[in-house]
């Protein structure tokens, strides 16, 4: 048996579909992935036995601004991206049973696999991309936001859009490859029945006419790693610190400098996750320290609180972790949906919305470092599962039999 897997994005978008390899291959299923060519993905599929098929251009290049790219470059990235997939997944679903992808980037995989003749399953990672009378569609970037507020309305828009882009393209490989063609590009790549690879009690998917979900848990693997013994001194050294990391993402230039003299001026220590942004210490003061590649499993638990940018996977670590969150998302994906939840649950606080100012990051992370806050997340954190990756590859084992 041998299954595909294939995404398009940051760590975030990659560590899930890792998680199911290794799950899958534990019960002998042969599985390859199709990945960007950043160095650290192909490193880490390497070690853990998964060839990778390299798609698109390096993530990391695209990533190195504080903004992202122009809307015209993105309308470009897509529809290269487009034409990468249609040359790239017939040679890489050679001999597979199944594919199964992760994004709506994954706009070709669905036709890749009708060509194929091999089962096809869409994952998404956060509810907010699946649609729903119960929430608007998340940002896209490069695309206007739509100036309606009904649920409704702003999914119709948001299919129009996603039409827009790929429609033409996409119907034009599929005659090519004598397959029909499909009147909403959005809908046919996430078909009836997607897989929501996210928590049910973080952020748990509220039932929908038309979409058959299955939730199975967020996929994560356990990390025994030990943690740089130079952070354990910082550790050892005083009280919890307060964590600040925006992961892949690349925050305002201010951002980070603010956020810790934020946490300073209410007398805790700080410390700062370089991330893709390569933040920095701001001076050379013993209260704070920064930090490359960590054990976030192992690291989280020993924190006052955690400030991130609202990605999937730090949303989750840190709930399981029961450690208090404050988000300051991006207006990108599901950033903002996360600092939603984190907020709706108590667990925390979220910056959404203007710019953050001092006076705002003071009230927000007086609210993170509540008492009562804390109390909220340890009660969460024992309920979060850590076995969604297993129950993801159960299912699609089970069901190619």
């Amino acid at each position: 048996m041998r299954v595909l897997l294939s995404t398009y994005g940051t760590r975030g978008d990659v560590e899930p579909l890792v998680a199911l390899a290794v799950r899958l291959r534990a019960r002998g299923v042969e599985v390859r992935m199709c990945a960007p060519p950043d160095e650290e993905f192909a490193g880490r599929l390497a070690g853990i036995g998964v060839r990778l098929v390299p798609v698109g251009p390096p993530v990391r290049e695209m990533m190195r601004g504080s903004a992202l790219p122009s809307a015209a470059e993105l309308s470009r990235y897509r529809a290269e991206m487009l034409e990468t997939q249609f040359d790239v997944f017939p040679a890489a679903l050679d001999g597979c049973d199944a594919l199964v992808a992760a994004g709506l980037a994954q706009v070709a995989a669905r036709s890749a696999a009708e060509a194929a003749g091999v089962r096809y399953v869409y994952v998404s990672y956060a509810a907010v991309h699946l649609p729903s009378p119960h929430h608007a569609p998340p940002p896209r970037p490069g695309w206007p936001e739509p100036e309606v507020d009904d649920h409704a309305a702003r999914w119709e828009l948001d299919a129009r859009n996603v039409n827009a882009q790929f429609a033409e393209a996409l119907n034009g490989h599929r005659a090519a490859i004598g397959l029909p063609p499909v009147d909403n590009v959005r809908d046919h790549v996430l078909t009836d029945r997607p897989w929501l690879a996210a928590d049910p009690v973080l952020g748990g998917w509220r039932e929908t006419p038309g979409l058959d979900v299955v939730q199975t848990g967020a996929w994560s693997l356990p990390d025994e790693r030990p943690l740089p013994a130079d952070l354990v001194a910082f550790l050892d050294a005083g009280t919890p610190p307060v964590y600040v990391g925006f992961g892949s993402m690349r925050p305002a230039q201010d951002i980070g400098r603010m956020t810790v003299e934020a946490i300073r001026a209410q007398g805790h220590r700080v410390l700062v996750s370089r991330g893709w942004a390569d933040l920095d210490l701001t001076d050379d003061r013993d209260d704070c320290f920064a930090v490359g590649e960590a054990n976030h499993q192992r690291l989280f638990g020993e924190l006052a609180a955690v400030v991130h940018h609202g990605g999937a996977g730090t949303t989750s670590t840190a709930a399981r972790a029961g450690t208090p969150q404050l988000v300051i998302p991006l207006q990108l994906s599901d950033n903002p949906y996360w600092a939603g939840r984190v907020a709706d649950l108590g667990i925390g606080a979220a910056l959404d919305g203007p710019p953050p100012t001092a006076d705002s990051l003071d009230i927000a992370l007086k609210t993170a470092l509540a008492p009562g806050t804390r109390a909220r997340a340890r009660a969460l954190g024992s309920r979060v599962r850590t076995d969604g990756a297993e129950v993801a590859a159960g299912l699609l084992a089970g069901a190619l039999g």
